[in-house]
């Protein structure tokens, strides 16, 4: 279990705590929005009312205290920067702040942040990616280049091994599991069938995904 500050309980912020909340972690939320903190209350472990722009009342928090501080503020540009840089000032060991634009990320990366997330990006190449394939069902960015892809078995691919199939030799690729009934098998070998009612977690480039998947048409 982490302990985290989570300063914004907009709708991003708010999506956070519940997740945090799930995984049974000690969150402490902030947010200058009575509204929002009464709201959040029964997801974290405890939630005030406050301007994470004032230096006094950041630092009473103890921020070295805190493996994770997130600043999901969105709505406010330098908020978020005075927020983020005043979390490093006062030692916060991981500040992941999250930007609304490209030029918000690069100012909070300057500013102090260790990562920016940019959610409206991030699920714009989702949807590009997902809606571009009929095989693509979902996908985890590893890098610029590479990404963990599901994908639903091609019917080429039906009812032969893995070993059979050769994808790395291939295509370049490396099947990392099955995923079926909502269920993830990891434990898969080269005599492994594949199956129609099946997807596939297949690590590697784009390009290599999208040039197996039409080969296999």
């Amino acid at each position: 279990m982490k302990s985290i500050l989570l300063i914004g309980l907009g709708r991003f912020g708010r999506y956070i705590a519940r997740k945090l909340h799930d995984m049974q972690h000690d969150v402490l939320a902030v947010d200058h929005d009575e509204d929002r903190v009464n709201r959040i209350l029964p997801l974290v472990t405890n939630a005030l009312i406050a301007d994470s722009t004032n230096a006094d009342f950041l630092q009473s928090l103890g921020i070295p205290n805190f493996d994770v501080c997130i600043v999901a503020i969105g709505d406010d540009f330098q908020s978020s920067l005075e927020t983020t840089s005043l979390l490093k000032e006062f030692g916060a060991r991981y500040v992941i702040a999250r930007a609304s634009r490209d030029i918000h990320e690069k100012f909070l990366l300057r500013n102090g942040a260790d990562e920016a997330v940019y959610p409206e990006r991030q699920l714009a190449l989702w949807t590009a990616i997902r809606c571009g394939s009929n095989h693509i069902l979902d996908y985890f960015p590893l890098s610029d280049e590479y990404a963990i892809y599901e994908v639903s078995v091609p019917q080429a691919w039906e009812g032969k091994s893995i070993g059979e199939l050769d994808v790395r030799r291939r295509h370049r690729l490396n099947i990392l599991g099955i995923k079926a009934d909502g269920r993830i098998d990891l434990n898969i070998s080269a005599q492994t069938i594949l199956t129609a009612n099946a997807a596939v977690l297949v690590a590697g480039r784009k390009e290599d995904v999208t040039r197996a998947l039409q080969k296999s048409n």
